[in-house]
């Protein structure tokens, strides 16, 4: 492992959102990251958006239900106020399944869009949907960075909460696309997280990242779950996964994570707690 090449982000991780296939949750993860249970099979579960009034509920596509949800989880995982957290949400597509209807809808013959499939099809169509429902009226920023999308997204939330001295909510999630596109992104199902990060140690506080790039041959961690990893691998938004794996085995790390081609980013893990 190289040293964190300067600047060093420190940032306290308050509260944790997970959905992935067999894992509905951070408190249903803890188990399978930690080998005190074995990893089941499952479609991803995507519970309907509480914060959206019903007949927005009803419209709310699947990547809008997974952001949602996961934002939803890591506020009341850490007991903060959504209305008072500015947000980072990153994704490395968009949503597939409205992307491939629009592009069925243009190939006919009558090519007049939905409004509901044209507003939904934008990047920052979840981080919107997230804006109304929480009322809030602080900063949003909303990144794509292809495979890099996480740790784009974790770079800007960190330097957020340590130039602002504010906390941030960082949001990563991805979506499957349907056929013909998925033989190009085979995204398996829908996954993402969503961590809480602050400036300083407060009562909710899981851990103390410290967090740089780093340049250099020094390999990605990997999970010691065969499961884990196979999920790390299939999605982006999932890259962080060994920092969840070292507050669920309750151990300090050392950790590089996926990013760039030739730019690691690398993160130092003091758990402040069991989880």
């Amino acid at each position: 492992m190289s040293d964190i090449h300067a600047p060093a982000l420190e940032v306290w991780l308050d509260g944790i959102g997970l959905i992935a296939p067999g894992l509905p949750g951070w408190q249903a993860a803890v188990d399978v990251l930690a080998e005190r249970a074995a990893w089941q099979a499952s479609p991803s579960e995507l519970p309907a958006p509480s914060m959206l009034p019903p007949a927005e509920r009803r419209r709310a596509s699947r990547v809008i239900r997974l952001a949602l949800a996961l934002g939803e989880q890591a506020v009341a995982h850490a007991g903060a106020d959504a209305s008072q957290l500015a947000t980072v949400f990153t994704a490395s597509g968009a949503d597939g399944h409205n992307c491939h209807a629009l592009c069925e809808q243009l190939a006919g013959d009558d090519r007049q869009i939905s409004p509901t499939r044209f507003h939904n099809s934008v990047h920052n169509a979840a981080a919107g949907y997230w804006g109304i429902a929480s009322r809030s009226m602080q900063p949003c920023q909303v990144i794509c960075a292809h495979d890099g999308s996480f740790g784009a997204g974790l770079l800007d939330a960190a330097a957020q909460v340590v130039s602002e001295r504010a906390p941030v909510l960082l949001v990563a999630y991805d979506s499957e696309y349907p056929e013909p596109m998925r033989a190009k992104r085979r995204l398996p199902d829908a996954a993402g997280v969503a961590w809480l990060l602050a400036p300083a140690r407060g009562d909710a506080s899981l851990a103390r990242l410290r967090i740089g790039t780093a340049s250099g041959a020094a390999p990605v961690t990997r999970l010691p779950v065969a499961a884990a990893e196979a999920l790390r691998q299939q999605f982006p938004s999932l890259r962080g996964l060994p920092v969840l794996s070292s507050l669920a085995r309750g151990e300090a790390a050392q950790l590089r994570l996926g990013y760039l081609r030739e730019l690691g980013i690398d993160v130092q893990v003091q758990p402040c707690k069991a989880s």
